[in-house]
């Protein structure tokens, strides 16, 4: 069974970092994809970025591009989110997600996510 539990949220200032991890664990993962999605309150789940865990294609929404970058470490089955000049509207409760295959940036096409973690950029 995946499991994906995340760590790594805050509370940080605007123009501030912080780097999200996602440890994946239950499966061999080459042929997956894992995402980050966010959810502020009040307003959908949204994509944020994507990685697929061979080849290591990666994808951004364009609100974030430039300043976030995804990446992971096969050694430890872990996915990263590193988060730089972050804005108050980041944040969102940040998940991570995992499927079979190619990316998407629907969230209903993830079958397996983790507990989220909170982000919080103050202005």
């Amino acid at each position: 069974q995946v499991q994906l539990v995340e760590s790594g949220g805050g509370l940080v200032q605007a123009g501030g970092s912080l780097r999200l991890s996602c440890a994946a664990s239950g499966r061999t993962f080459s042929s997956y994809t894992i995402g980050w999605f966010r959810q502020a309150p009040g307003k959908d789940r949204e994509f944020v970025s994507a990685i697929r865990w061979s080849g290591s294609s990666t994808y951004y929404a364009d609100s974030v591009k430039g300043r976030f970058t995804i990446s992971r470490d096969s050694a430890k089955n872990t996915v990263y989110l590193q988060m730089n000049s972050l804005k108050p509207e980041d944040t969102a409760v940040y998940y991570c997600a995992a499927r079979y295959g190619y990316y998407y940036t629907e969230h209903t096409h993830y079958p397996y996510w983790g507990q989220g973690t909170q982000v919080t950029v103050s202005s």
